[in-house]
């Protein structure tokens, strides 16, 4: 009888430590986000990154394109964060696109260029002001790294499209430690 409660015991503790550990395994996105900072500058603060991450189809296919917003001291300025565009790659991601100066909200527009949908982002601080909702275009290879200057264009009329990182969200913590 005893024998069984200590076998009982040991596995629902073997459980709850193998649920933990799986729970805080790192996502491929989170993985590829951690080593892309990695190679950025060596700020203090790194560990305090946030980032929003907008599964889309810019393509309108099959595949999914992943924009993620970063957020914190080394990825931020007066103008805005830094936003990549990201495709799969096998089991990882790849950088499509890297764009300086971003503001929310972005939005995914119902326009396109190069068969990819064209990107609404606001652009605001930095000097610019008032703001105003710009227009990224695919250009066969990339999107506009810089929405403050052309290709990209200032949205003249109303475009729809759908918000995809919203001004108010307040993103996930790229280290989980600090979800703690």
């Amino acid at each position: 009888m005893v024998s069984k409660f200590w076998r009982l015991l040991w596995s629902l503790v073997l459980l709850v430590v193998c649920s933990c550990t799986t729970a805080q395994e790192e996502s491929p996105l989170r993985k590829f986000l951690q080593h892309y900072a990695a190679g950025g500058a060596d700020y203090p603060d790194m560990k305090a990154t946030r980032y929003i991450a907008a599964f889309v189809h810019l393509r309108d296919d099959n595949t999914q394109q992943v924009i993620v917003y970063l957020i914190g001291r080394a990825w931020c300025g007066t103008g805005g964060c830094l936003t990549l565009i990201l495709v799969r790659k096998d089991s990882s991601y790849a950088v499509i696109t890297e764009m300086t100066v971003v503001q929310r909200p972005i939005r995914v527009l119902d326009t396109k260029s190069s068969g990819w949908h064209d990107l609404g982002v606001w652009v605001q601080g930095g000097g610019i002001q008032p703001g105003y909702e710009a227009s990224l275009s695919f250009n066969g290879k990339e999107y506009p790294s810089n929405p403050t200057v052309p290709p990209a264009q200032p949205l003249a009329k109303k475009v729809s499209g759908k918000i995809v990182v919203a001004r108010s969200a307040p993103g996930e913590p790229l280290y989980l430690s600090l979800a703690n």
